[in-house]
């Protein structure tokens, strides 16, 4: 006789473990400390076996008698109900175990050690924000390129291109990774190139060939922050970057070596960057150390020793001197590339003194960062013998 909610409900516990059958096959097992199991009693290859369904009232009797029916069609399959529900088990702890979050922590505890503190913080706090809440709990090979593409348009949304682009290639060197590893047939963040928004240009405003003797004079003679005009003077001279330029720190400096190594983490494209060290450069350094050689930065701020000058200090600079919209401290980097390439310095060189890494098709095979070190150094000290010339007339 079919069982009904309310025997199932009303079952009460015995001595001895007992039995309420449904018919073929399905029963509710009843333990003496009240607690109740579905069972289903078959058979396969004539051997008579046992496939446990759940506990009542997690499965309900309609839940029971549905999860029968399902091991039903199995047996007329040819299939053994228990032998596949172990191989759904073991897959579901594979998929537990191989989610995008836990393979992107073992990626990341991989990893970490070639890069500095700061670096490893940012890239788990990222991922911890902008990816493990959205993809974080799911199977990493159940992923697809539009799964990863929904992570990268929500950080896009919010207008952080930069961090968008920074997501995809974390995304990606996870997910090639899970390949490498086995636990993943394939990269669906390598499907994704070409999708990131980018933000339209904007040229930073930069003094012409003509006009840069009257700038050079202006910065010599500025009457601010003393700092400031190191600042300032220093970019002219190894044009890199003014962000590169803020944080930079004295144990970054070689004097005798003549190089500045500037770490990978600080750099636009995250290789180190190495910067030769003209004898103008030596003697500014020098000139500088009694200001803030007992800092940690070359230029710290005036409010705060303990942090670098702003990002506007030296555009203000510039400012105050009569160059709004007609200077940038970024744009001392177009100045010196034009000049440079004017003179007929080799362009390659020219192009990764400047740190332009893999941009350029034809002038993209750099695999290290010292490369053309020693036409770099050559081209440096004329550059400052250059600035030097152009001050003095």
């Amino acid at each position: 006789m079919a069982l009904t909610n309310t025997a199932v409900k009303g079952a009460k516990p015995r001595d001895k473990p007992w039995k309420l059958s449904d018919g073929g096959g399905l029963h509710l097992l009843i333990h003496p400390n009240g607690s109740k199991y579905w069972r289903l009693k078959f058979r396969f290859v004539g051997k008579e076996k046992v496939l446990a369904l759940g506990i009542y009232p997690e499965i309900s009797l309609a839940q029971a008698r549905l999860l029968q029916s399902e091991a039903k069609t199995l047996l007329r399959n040819g299939s053994d109900p228990s032998l596949v529900r172990k191989q759904q088990k073991r897959a579901g702890r594979i998929n537990a175990e191989n989610t995008f979050e836990a393979i992107a922590l073992d990626w990341f505890e991989q990893q970490k050690g070639l890069w500095s503190k700061d670096h490893a913080d940012r890239v788990l706090t990222s991922l911890e924000q902008d990816a493990f809440p959205y993809i974080g709990y799911r199977p990493i090979a159940d992923l697809t390129p539009p799964d990863i593409l929904d992570v990268i348009r929500k950080v896009e949304s919010r207008d952080a291109l930069d961090v968008a682009g920074r997501i995809l290639q974390r995304c990606s060197a996870i997910c090639r990774y899970a390949v490498q590893t086995g636990r993943a047939q394939m990269n669906p963040a390598s499907e994704l190139k070409g999708v990131l928004k980018t933000r339209k240009v904007q040229h930073r405003a930069a003094v012409t060939r003509a006009e840069f003797p009257e700038l050079l004079n202006k910065v010599s003679h500025y009457n601010g922050y003393p700092i400031t005009r190191h600042a300032l003077k220093l970019l002219i001279l190894t044009f890199v970057r003014p962000g590169e330029l803020r944080f930079s720190r004295w144990a970054e400096f070689d004097l005798e070596a003549k190089l500045w190594r500037i770490p990978g983490e600080r750099m636009k494209m995250g290789t180190e960057h190495l910067v030769p060290l003209s004898r103008q450069a030596i003697a500014l350094l020098e000139d500088l150390r009694p200001i803030s050689g007992h800092y940690d930065f070359l230029f710290p701020g005036e409010r705060s020793r303990a942090k670098p000058i702003s990002e506007n200090t030296m555009n203000y600079a510039l400012y105050r001197m009569g160059y709004k919209s007609r200077a940038t401290a970024h744009g001392f980097r177009t100045t010196a590339s034009s000049i440079l390439n004017e003179e007929g310095f080799n362009p390659d060189a020219i192009e990764r003194q400047l740190s332009h890494l893999e941009r350029n098709q034809v002038r993209g095979a750099y695999t290290q960062h010292a490369e053309y070190l020693k036409d770099r150094t050559k081209m440096m000290q004329w550059w400052a013998d250059y600035l030097e010339q152009l001050e003095c007339n």
